[in-house]
């Protein structure tokens, strides 16, 4: 097995992502104390995270679907 992120540990970084959004969602992401404005997180940059775990998790899922492989056919026309 290579090192690297696997699909469970993809899986499990995409999961902790979208509870992140939800928390931020509940809460609200700024507020305010007298004159000074605070921020929690950026959403965008959350849902930017939660996309390329998205995508990591379909293409690994990709990779164990066809066992490591990436499959490429050429189909030449021919009029018989």
């Amino acid at each position: 097995m290579r090192a690297g992120i696997t699909l469970q540990i993809a899986r499990k970084h995409l999961a902790a992502w979208l509870e992140a959004e939800l928390v931020l969602a509940d809460g609200g992401q700024s507020y305010q104390i007298g004159s000074r404005m605070l921020t929690r997180a950026n959403l965008n940059a959350i849902r930017a995270t939660i996309k390329f775990w998205e995508d990591k998790v379909a293409y690994l899922e990709s990779v164990e679907k066809n066992k490591g492989r990436n499959r490429v056919q050429r189909v030449i026309p021919r009029d018989l």
